[in-house]
Order: C-alpha cells, then sequence, then structure tokens
C-alpha cells in the first residue's frame, strides 16, 4: 500500500506541474513557487508526465477528475493547495491512508534543520512515525499545546531519532488563573517563539464524534462533550472548538487551555490540516470557513461531501 500511494503522490505532483503548465500558461518558476518545490523538480516533473503518457493531447481522465477535485476545493475553500488521495475500497483506515498521504507531501518540502509545527491527534501521530521512517533530513518538531503524553511516541515507534520540542505543561489546567501562570512560563514562552519559526504547521480535526482523540483520551469527559455541542461546537483545532462558522467558542474550557489560539495560527505559514472521514466533513468544512487552513490532505469521498456542502 506505502508504495502505490508514493507512486500516486508522485503522480499527482506530474499532474500539477503539467496542468499549470500546459493548461494554465504558468512558466516554470511560477509553478517552483506555487507548489514549494525547486525549479529543477518541476523540470524533472514536466519531463517525467512527457514520458509516462500524462501528457497527450490531454490529461488521463481519472487523473483530471482528480485534478479538478482538487482545483474546486482550492477555489471554493480558498487554499493555497490541496492533496486528495483515493479512498482505499480495501478498507484500510482512512487516517493511516491519509497520514501516509501527509507524510509523503510534507516530506517533498522538508528542507534540512527545519522546524515543523505539530498539533496532536491519532492522525498526526501517525503522519510523525511515517515521516521519520521515510525522511532523511534532520527535522525538529515543535509542539504547539501542552499534554507531554500525547507527543510522545511508543515503544515501536521510529520518533525517537526526531527531536521533539515539547510544552512543559498540561492540555487543559484546573483553573484559568492556573492556565494563565502557566502560559506566562519562561519554557511556554520559549515554545512559543520556536513555532513563530517554523517552515510549515501540521494539524488535525477533530468531530463531535464518541471516537475523538480528546474524549478517548479522558481529557475531555462525555458530559464536557455534550455541553459543548450544545453550545454549537462542530469540532476543535488544536483542542480549541469552533461552530459552523469556524468561529471560536467562548467556553470556560477554552480559558484553561494551554493551546497555541487560533488566531495565532492563522499567522503562521503553511498551515496543512491532516484529516478525512464522513464523520469529519462538518469540522473540516467549519475550520475552513474560519480561514485558519492553506493546505488540506483528504480522501476523494471527503473532498467530493466539502466541494457538496452549502
Amino acid at each position: 500500500m506505502m508504495l502505490k500511494i508514493e507512486k500516486e503522490f508522485e503522480e499527482s505532483l506530474m499532474v500539477k506541474a503539467a496542468w499549470y503548465y500546459y493548461l494554465e500558461n504558468m512558466t516554470q518558476q511560477e509553478i517552483s513557487d506555487h507548489l514549494g518545490l525547486s525549479r529543477m523538480r518541476v523540470i524533472k516533473l514536466l519531463e517525467r508526465a512527457r514520458q509516462t503518457g500524462i501528457v497527450q493531447f490531454q490529461i488521463r481522465s481519472s487523473l483530471s477528475k482528480r485534478m479538478e477535485v482538487e482545483q474546486t476545493l482550492i477555489q471554493k475553500y480558498h487554499l493555497k493547495d490541496t492533496y486528495v488521495v483515493p479512498t482505499n475500497p480495501n478498507g484500510e483506515e482512512v487516517n493511516e491512508t491519509i497520514a501516509k498521504a501527509a507524510a509523503m507531501y510534507v516530506g517533498s518540502r522538508i528542507s534540512d534543520n527545519c522546524f515543523i509545527n505539530l498539533g496532536y491527534g491519532d492522525t498526526l501521530s501517525r503522519t510523525l512515525n511515517h515521516l521519520a521512517t521515510n525522511v532523511d533530513s534532520v527535522v525538529s518538531y515543535v509542539s504547539l499545546t501542552g499534554g507531554v503524553s500525547y507527543y510522545l511516541p511508543n515503544i515501536q515507534s521510529n520518533v525517537f531519532n526526531a527531536k521533539l520540542y515539547l510544552m512543559p505543561a498540561p492540555l487543559i489546567a484546573s483553573s484559568q488563573e492556573m492556565a494563565e501562570a502557566i502560559k506566562n512560563e519562561t519554557s511556554i514562552k520559549e515554545i512559543e517563539s520556536m513555532s513563530k519559526l517554523a517552515s510549515m504547521t501540521i494539524v488535525g480535526i477533530g468531530a463531535m464524534n464518541h471516537d475523538a482523540t480528546i474524549l478517548k483520551s479522558s481529557t475531555l469527559s462525555q458530559n464536557d462533550f455534550i455541553l459543548l455541542s450544545m453550545q454549537g461546537a462542530v469540532g476543535d483545532i488544536l483542542s480549541h472548538f469552533i461552530d459552523k462558522d469556524g468561529s471560536l467558542l467562548d467556553t470556560e474550557i477554552d480559558s484553561r487551555l494551554i493551546s497555541t489560539p487560533l488566531s495565532a495560527l492563522k499567522e503562521f505559514n503553511n498551515v496543512i490540516a491532516v484529516a478525512a472521514g464522513e464523520k469529519k466533513v462538518t469540522a473540516i468544512r467549519a475550520a475552513l470557513t474560519g480561514d485558519y487552513i492553506d493546505v488540506l490532505i483528504t480522501d476523494e469521498n471527503t473532498a467530493q461531501k466539502l466541494i457538496e456542502a452549502k
């Protein structure tokens, strides 16, 4: 499955380069700047697109359809880029599929000694592990929330070779006063300063369902979750709960949260959201509507539902 996704990822890059070059009349340098790739990489992608038959008199219909889906998402939600992978028909967990895709997308844009901001969650843990396995460059990852245990790898993980800079704090403090005191600690301020220098930021998007990471980890209780739903929450980014329009909910829980503010997230460059699944469509749409995301990595089924959403 890994080799198949790698092939599809490379093919997707070839299609994008060919589309922009032949159909949108962009220069190689413009494509390089837009995709975040070197100009030489763009040249090689265009050459391979010709050699493999992707570029003939028209782009192959199956690939063209996926490209059209990606472009429609970009235009509808004002994104910089998207990467849409085929929905796995064999039942592989969607989180694993898009984690592999995210690792390939991010890995192709990593430079040595770069810093990457990272949220927490099941999909992001998988993404981090795939990155550690497949990327040779020395990369440092900076946590965007408290909750040290959420970022620590398990004993089977390859992440031990990565550099992890973690917020030395819980995700949720016992009181608003305690949260404010923790945020003013020098160690927290240092992590915040590092996050502003990162070349890209990777976040997940949580939904309001029973298997949400924040619920399974017992960070919030079932009653907390019900109350948040009653207040209009449709999902969360970095444990900040948002309504259907992407607006932050002013809740007692949020006042105790040790997490990068959504206002700060908007200021980061290259914010990449990794999320998919029918249960997450409403939450993903809210995050996109709130303009927190620059790049979305998802699967075809989710992408189509996002396009159809009103």
